[in-house]
């Protein structure tokens, strides 16, 4: 290989290992998104995984199943979307804005 191969080749690898670490520290952070004046709220880690949902016992009213479902759906959704903004956050730093597919 030509000496320029040889260095992107390395420098491909030490983003590829750059990324690996990221990865493995944004399965451990959270965030939080919650709905209905913080009544619902939902947890995601870095890998777009809803790791808890807390509902406060006010807002569970037998007549109006339709409400509590429509605040955990929000309160879903928005943790989701907050954990895939830390992640491309997160990446985009590494990969300079590169939009690498599959990474995210």
């Amino acid at each position: 290989m030509q000496p320029n191969m040889k260095e992107m080749m390395r420098q491909a690898q030490r983003l590829q290992a750059k990324i690996s670490q990221l990865q493995e520290e944004l399965a451990q952070r959270k965030v939080e998104a919650s709905a209905g004046g913080g009544m619902v709220r939902a947890v995601a880690n870095g890998k777009s995984e809803i790791v808890s949902i807390s509902i406060e016992k006010e807002v569970v009213n037998p007549d109006d199943v339709d409400m509590l479902q429509d605040l955990v759906l929000a309160a879903v959704n928005e943790a989701i979307a907050r954990a895939k903004e830390m992640t491309e956050e997160e990446m985009s730093k590494i990969t300079g804005g590169l939009r690498v597919p599959g990474l995210f």
